[in-house]
């Protein structure tokens, strides 16, 4: 490796999904390795023992492969995204700084901690937490910032002794002297020492806390430039005394502007427990009976269960309570028994919404960071792909002001590359690719009726915005016929006002459409193009009672494409339930 090679790192947590918040990171530290021609390396921070996950680990992994992040150094790993394509292999260890989950790395930290106890540097702390809460209380009621601070007549040798026998963690003395961070974003932040107090770097288990091993592993990884959000800079201090009292180097830091809704509070995965408790008390819901009622037929063998996991004195509780939370799976049950869209927080949130990679990640891109060019027209450029972002990516254009997360607009980008990029062969992969991992129904239809598959690519993609709505616009093909309800306003508009009446009409179109052959989009057009004609009326006369008696609504696909999704036996059949049901 060459010794002014640029490395960075994303370094997440295992504790959940991966939160759009790093996916961002993740993707600038990326960009920024490539357009200085370093590496990007991926290592797992897992030393919380009590919330990591190995499932986590690999959630993360998972998002990061479909997202297109893809690592030079990090967890050897193999992705197709669960859809049987190519697989994508990213990973390994060819510098051999592995291993790259920190929990597999305990054996590195230990001659450290014995480097800053034998230079009287780090200490043992014996503090027991009902002390540490007294001595915050203390503060508290003086009205002042605990800062926990080494005694001053602290007796280093007699603590090591003690410490043999006693549980204890290990804390850092921090120097008399105020510590300046030199950030590329932020500028020049100085802390004063009055702000610094002697924190944790190892805990009573033994493992290290998150400042402790963050700075080992960057400098024996050879990182030289850490990019990440701002609710990091507190920590940096610490950290630059770390790297100060050990004698490693200091990597270039790089602070990046939070993520905020367009409300101006900070996008969280709270969003979607906010969403479900305002959802649950709107409506009147206070037992856990009445959400287990409203599962939809389909889900409920799976929701159920998920939702008798709380009772109703925890849901009144919950209610009650801001910052109470139920579990995601939780969440999500009571977000089916109400139908209710959650906000999307986590990557795998957006994968699940049908959005693309390479838009989401070009959205991504925009959050605090601007390219700087002009359109022809003198717009800036906001549409992009990777390859862009890796040429064009520095940190001396990242913004210094938070970023606000507009779905609109990731909705209008999605749209857009939908509708007027992709040609249908490559929609129809990747809504494929999509329906198999979240709409087993779509993704059976695909495979057994190819015919009709080809029609349903070529009447979604000029309307939809995302994978998932291409799928809800068909949503009529997949119900049954006697299911179906009818809209009032167009049933009023459409079917039973003029004279004749739409259902009139429909009556006997009904007739006609019988002898249609072939059933193909085109024949049908032509066939209907031909009755108007025949009969002198306009094409909006038949068109809307049609797609009423389809779809119970005004709107659909062109009638070639919708009555060729439902089928000629299925749309007589539907004909003939509406002119009974509307004729009663």
């Amino acid at each position: 490796m060459a010794q002014d090679q640029v490395i960075t790192r994303f370094a997440p947590s295992p504790t959940g999904h991966l939160h759009i918040g790093g996916a961002r990171t993740a993707l600038f530290c990326w960009a920024f390795a490539r357009k200085h021609d370093g590496r990007f390396l991926l290592r797992i921070e897992d030393t919380d023992q009590a919330r990591s996950s190995e499932d986590a680990a690999k959630g993360i992994l998972e998002d990061l492969a479909w997202l297109g992040i893809t690592w030079d150094d990090g967890p050897d790993f193999t992705s197709d995204g669960g859809t049987g394509v190519t697989p994508v292999r990213v990973g390994g260890d060819p510098r051999n700084i592995g291993p790259f989950y920190q929990s597999q790395r305990h054996d590195i930290y230990n001659p450290y901690f014995e480097q800053l106890l034998d230079a009287g540097v780090a200490f043992p702390a014996f503090d027991t937490p009902e002390q540490l809460t007294a001595m915050r209380k203390a503060a508290e009621s003086e009205k002042r910032s605990f800062i926990y601070r080494r005694a001053a007549d602290f007796d280093h040798a007699a603590a090591l002794e003690r410490a043999k026998t006693e549980p204890h963690v290990l804390r850092l003395h921090m120097p008399d002297t105020a510590i300046t961070v030199h950030d590329q974003v932020l500028g020049e932040v100085t802390f004063p020492h009055a702000e610094l107090d002697d924190f944790v770097i190892r805990k009573t288990d033994g493992y290290p806390t998150y400042h402790f091993a963050v700075v080992v592993d960057d400098a024996r990884m050879g990182v030289t430039h850490v990019l990440r959000g701002q609710e990091h800079l507190n920590n940096t201090p610490k950290h630059i005394a770390i790297q100060n009292a050990l004698g490693l180097p200091t990597p270039a830091y790089a602070h990046m502007p939070l993520i905020f809704n367009p409300d101006g509070t900070k996008m969280s995965k709270r969003d979607k427990d906010k969403a479900a408790k305002i959802a649950v008390k709107e409506a009147g819901i206070t037992t856990v009976a009445e959400l287990i009622d409203r599962l939809p037929q389909s889900n409920r063998a799976h929701q159920e269960p998920i939702l008798r996991t709380f009772n109703d004195t925890d849901l009144a509780a919950w209610l009650k309570d801001k910052q109470r939370q139920l579990g995601r799976d939780q969440v999500s049950a009571v977000a089916q028994a109400l139908d209710l869209t959650l906000p999307e927080i986590d990557v795998e949130d957006f994968r699940a919404a049908g959005y693309l990679p390479e838009t989401l990640c070009n959205f991504l891109a925009l959050l605090g960071w601007n390219p700087g060019i002009k359109n022809a027209d003198g717009t800036d450029l906001e549409r992009f792909d990777h390859a862009f972002l890796a040429s064009n990516f520095d940190t001396d254009r990242i913004g210094k002001t938070q970023s606000k997360f507009d779905r609109d607009k990731l909705l209008a980008f999605s749209a857009d590359t939908i509708q007027h990029t992709l040609d249908d062969a490559t929609f129809a992969t990747l809504w494929l690719e999509w329906a198999e991992r979240f709409d087993e129904a779509l993704a059976s239809w695909a495979h057994n009726d190819t015919t009709r598959w080809q029609v349903a690519v070529a009447a979604a993609r000029p309307r939809a915005k995302t994978l998932r709505d291409a799928r809800t616009a068909l949503a009529f093909a997949f119900i049954e016929t006697d299911s179906i309800t009818y809209d009032e306003k167009p049933v009023n508009k459409f079917l039973l006002k003029g004279e004749p009446t739409g259902l009139d009409t429909l009556a006997d179109l009904r007739t006609a459409i019988a002898s249609i052959d072939p059933w193909t989009p085109d024949a049908i057009d032509s066939f209907l193009q031909a009755y108007t004609q025949e009969h002198s009326i306009g094409m909006g006369k038949i068109a809307q009672p049609l797609r009423i008696a389809l779809t119970g609504t005004g709107v659909s696909p062109g009638l070639g494409h919708t009555l060729t999704l439902v089928g000629k036996e299925t749309t007589l059949a539907r004909i003939d339930r509406c002119l009974n049901t509307l004729r009663q």
